[in-house]
């Protein structure tokens, strides 16, 4: 009976007690107003050129979460936080339930939201499933001596950017990774250190300064953009700019490096940067019970997702590894390359051949993951001392193709982050191919940003008050590209009879429109914005 009793009462302190990661709101920010009168004190002046830039408002979560809300969770019985986003308003929490259900009394708090959904009672029951752990790690021509990284770029017909003078410069891209030794010291990042291209960074899981440190495996990353050593590496990005952020906690899979993840895009917003490439992905976890599920990847669930979103909606383009899980029972693609605006890369061989290894889409809600391809199979790149190597991953064809995006938004200063993510997707070689499984394993396929230069360029040509319908014939869906003028507009189809089939408003952020409703044939449409209006023809195949 003494032992039935002691069980019981082990269980029960077990349970009392157990550690519980969660996300603590708050209702406002009542200084506001501050911010609003002095955005300088939050945001660098090359932030808020960026939003002038994209005609990019400033708005709530642009505004720094109050000091002393934070405060009061701090001094919280047993409460440790972890991390913040002002973006989502929030704080990242560590202790017992009870501790941080208590949170909930502090009048400044909106709602917990816990990592374990099993905890959060208003949310649906959600059964855990046991998942294998990821694993985390791993103006005159230009003619580059690019030896055995030619192929990378080649494949992306990036190397013709580059014979144009287009080679990253004047733009800043942050990289999101699990550590960056070696890039102080060894040889191939030499140029970068000596021209300054380096230029800062953080260690948000020690919240160190020192980010020289870590594992190699941003080092590699960094290496396929920014890496040079003739004959050997030339990276896609050679003349970028970058911050160096590590928000990875290696040993550990845990839902904070999913908030340390934001506080990194909040930061690479704040400074300026005009690209995030992450390599890391977050799906399953320690903690099974904090797992993602395949029903999760909706585009806008999983905490770095939303946060990924919310950095594109201020100018950024995110760019983000798709996963090595192709061979998982669960087909998936992880977090928070499954987020509505993330750019998703996954990863062919040198041959553009589908590698093995590469996460399969869609996402649950039926969007196209990956979204591109590009080299992930011996990808050339450097190590902490220097060696240059051959690496396997999409964790690198995620920087060769975020390196090339890089090269394409110097070409064409003026353009949003949407226009140029989109001549990236249609530039692609299966972007007007009928949507076959195909799709689930290349996405739109591997671009070819020769063309897409090309095509903007063209698009430079039209009218400040035109805009363009792509691809036109459709096997399925259109983009709208509006120009600079105009900010939404509405479109309206008709059938060749003049029946209206469909009405729907577009914005810059939101110009894609589904046509698999509709039956092969060709249809009328008609765009409408500021008293404007162009008529045209679409053809459904």
């Amino acid at each position: 009976m003494k032992k039935i009793v002691l069980f019981l009462f082990l269980v029960s302190g077990f349970i009392t007690f157990a550690q519980e990661d969660a996300w603590v709101y708050f209702r406002d920010k009542p200084d506001s107003s501050n911010f609003f009168n002095n955005p300088l004190s939050e945001l660098s002046q090359r932030a808020l050129n960026r939003r002038v830039t994209q005609n990019i408002p400033l708005d709530f979560n642009d505004v720094p979460i109050n000091q002393l809300y934070i405060d009061d969770v701090t001094n919280s019985t047993g409460i440790i936080v972890k991390a913040k986003s002002k973006w989502l308003n929030c704080v990242h929490v560590y202790g017992s339930e009870i501790n941080i259900n208590a949170l909930k009394l502090l009048p400044s708090v909106l709602k917990v939201d816990f990592a374990n959904k099993k905890l959060n009672l208003v949310s649906k029951k959600t059964q855990s499933q046991i998942i294998k752990p990821v694993n985390k790690v791993r103006s005159t021509q230009i003619n580059y001596n690019y030896g055995t990284s030619a192929n990378q770029i080649s494949m992306l017909n990036g190397h013709l950017l580059h014979q144009n003078n287009f080679t990253g410069l004047g733009k800043i891209i942050a990289v999101l990774d699990s550590g960056f030794p070696g890039v102080n010291t060894a040889e191939p990042f030499e140029r970068l250190r000596v021209n300054n291209q380096i230029l800062g960074g953080y260690n948000y899981v020690t919240k160190s300064a020192n980010f020289y440190s870590g594992d190699s495996h941003g080092t590699l990353v960094l290496s396929t953009m920014g890496g040079y050593k003739e004959e050997y590496l030339v990276g896609t990005a050679p003349d970028a700019k970058y911050y160096l952020f590590i928000t990875e906690d290696v040993p550990n899979e845990s839902p904070v490096e999913e908030s340390y993840w934001v506080e990194a895009a909040e930061q690479a917003d704040r400074v300026g940067a005009d690209i995030i490439s992450t390599s890391l992905g977050y799906f399953a976890f320690d903690n099974v019970d904090y797992s993602h599920n395949y029903s999760d990847m909706t585009g806008n669930s999983a905490f770095a997702s939303q946060g990924a979103n919310i950095a594109f909606s201020k100018g950024i383009i995110v760019v983000a590894s798709a996963g090595n899980e192709g061979a998982a029972i669960e087909k998936h693609v992880g977090v928070p390359a499954e987020a509505l605006h993330v750019l998703a890369v996954g990863a062919v061989d040198s041959n553009k051949n589908y590698a093995y290894f590469s996460s399969i889409g869609p996402s649950f809600d039926g969007r196209v993951k990956p979204d591109v391809m590009a080299q992930g199979i011996n990808s050339v790149s450097s190590s902490p001392t220097g060696i240059i190597a051959t690496v396997n991953g999409t964790s690198f064809a995620c920087p060769i193709m975020a390196g090339m995006i890089a090269c394409l938004w110097q070409a064409f200063p003026t353009k949003t982050n949407q226009e140029i993510k989109q001549l990236v997707l249609q530039s692609s070689d299966n972007f007007l191919e009928p949507p076959v499984n195909s799709r689930l394993l290349y996405g739109f396929g591997i671009p070819n940003f020769s063309l897409a230069l090309e095509d903007g360029l063209s698009l430079n040509l039209f009218s400040e008050i035109d805009f363009m319908v792509y691809p036109n014939p459709t096997y399925e869906s259109i983009f709208i590209s509006l120009s600079n003028k105009f900010d939404l507009g509405i479109i309206t189809i008709y059938s060749a009879l003049g029946q209206k089939v469909l009405e729907k408003q577009i914005t810059k952020l939101d110009p894609f429109i589904s046509l698999n409703f509709l039956n092969k044939g060709t249809y009328l449409f008609k765009m409408e914005s500021k008293g404007f209006s162009k008529s045209g023809k679409i053809i459904k195949q």
